[in-house]
């Protein structure tokens, strides 16, 4: 299997770089792990996942004595683990992410023998897109071994990200291609996300489409690439481009709401919740391409309360806990949630039918998801984050840009 192994110099100096700048109401199921009541669930990872009503459902269903959940960026995540702390059982984190913490051993496998739930992953967490390197899409991120047995990470939800805009005052068009976050038209309109992985990876994507760049990879560009992109970001930074750096979804959700934002690069569910307080929003079909992700739940190496770790990662593909996030506008890597989820809303969600039934967080009666179906947007997939080459590099020029 063909993977980046960065050296621990590598990712701890980048720690280093980092640190400066609906109640789930399932048929109770035999979970992998047995008996738990003498085990705990120390959770840490966004909010996307680090959900109470989940943690708690998890908590009847298994039986472990207790849970607990922190939302925080990944950046600060990482940066926290590879000090040395020992406060989580379980990072929920993303794909590319992983190798920072396999090389340090701050984590370690969980052998897919011990999910009952796995039989039904889909195969995009197992076959290799030929399109692709490898180690650039997720396929080939989260096994632990050659044989794929183990995993580093079990994945629990995952998502092709594109732009948040608001169609009344932008054209679908215009916003339908990466380079609008750039475009002057909309200066002092726009918005990145604070992750210098996302904010470079669509930074190169949009200087491709611009001509600037001859760029393969937007998730692991060169020295040179990143050295002309983060001299753009400088240059459209200093320009007074971008409205906001947003970390938070709320955060996001409140700026493109009240139009201070009017398109940027976005989260699905921040589109839903806009439309929830009545502002028209959308989600563009970027002509780039998609950027793609998945996050998982990752085995803290210290973590004395692995039985449980295992136990939540299996309840998160037995398909219920799903639910919630599919409702977001994410999606589920099991098949199981097609058994447990309404088959009016999984049709919406994953099969791009139109929405039937009354009104929901603005979503009307025939409407259709933005992207279509599942399958109709992982064709237009243009990459998957990964581990950059180049991480420490990467973040030298993030922390230039932040401090221009």
């Amino acid at each position: 299997m063909s993977q980046y192994n960065p050296t621990r110099r590598d990712v701890m100096a980048g720690a280093v770089a980092l640190g400066a700048t609906t109640a789930l109401a399932t048929p109770r199921m035999v979970l992998a792990g047995g008996h738990l009541a003498d085990q705990e669930l120390r959770s840490v990872g966004l909010s996307v996942t680090v959900q109470d009503r989940i943690l708690n459902a998890f908590k009847e269903e298994s039986g472990v004595g207790s849970v607990s959940g922190k939302a925080d960026l990944l950046p600060n995540t990482q940066t926290e683990l590879l000090s040395g702390s020992s406060a989580y059982d379980v990072w929920e984190t993303t794909g590319e992410r992983l190798p920072a913490m396999t090389v340090t051993s701050t984590i370690k496998p969980i052998p897919i023998s011990a999910l009952k739930n796995w039989s039904n992953i889909r195969p995009t967490f197992t076959d290799i897109d030929p399109r692709m390197e490898e180690r650039a899409q997720i396929s080939g991120q989260i096994w632990a071994d050659e044989a794929r047995t183990e995993l580093w990470m079990v994945p629990t939800v995952y998502n092709f990200d594109s732009i948040g805009y608001r169609p009344d005052l932008v054209s679908a068009e215009e916003a339908s291609t990466w380079t609008s976050l750039f475009d002057p038209k909309f200066k002092g309109k726009t918005g990145l996300n604070v992750d210098p992985l996302v904010a470079f990876g669509q930074t190169v994507l949009a200087m491709t489409a611009l001509g600037m760049l001859e760029n393969e990879n937007p998730g692991n560009p060169s020295i040179v690439e990143i050295d002309e992109a983060a001299r753009f970001l400088v240059s459209k930074k200093r320009e007074g481009q971008f409205r906001a750096l947003w970390g938070d979804i709320a955060e996001l959700v409140d700026l493109l709401a009240s139009g201070d934002m009017v398109l940027a690069d976005a989260w699905q569910p921040a589109v839903l919740a806009v439309k929830a307080r009545g502002v028209p929003c959308s989600y563009a079909v970027p002509a780039e391409g998609y950027r793609a992700w998945s996050v998982g739940n990752a085995l803290i190496a210290n973590s004395p309360n692995a039985e449980a770790v295992i136990a939540y990662s299996d309840y998160w593909l037995s398909g219920p806990p799903a639910i919630a996030v599919s409702e977001q506008g994410y999606y589920s890597p099991t098949t199981n949630i097609r058994d447990v989820m309404d088959a009016a809303r999984y049709d919406f969600w994953y099969e791009g039918k139109p929405w039937v039934g009354a009104p929901d967080r603005g979503i009307q009666e025939g409407d259709l998801r933005d992207g279509g179906s599942l399958e109709e947007r992982a064709s237009h997939v243009r990459y998957w984050h990964q581990w950059p080459d180049h991480y420490d590099h990467l973040i030298s020029k993030w922390d230039d840009f932040l401090s221009a």
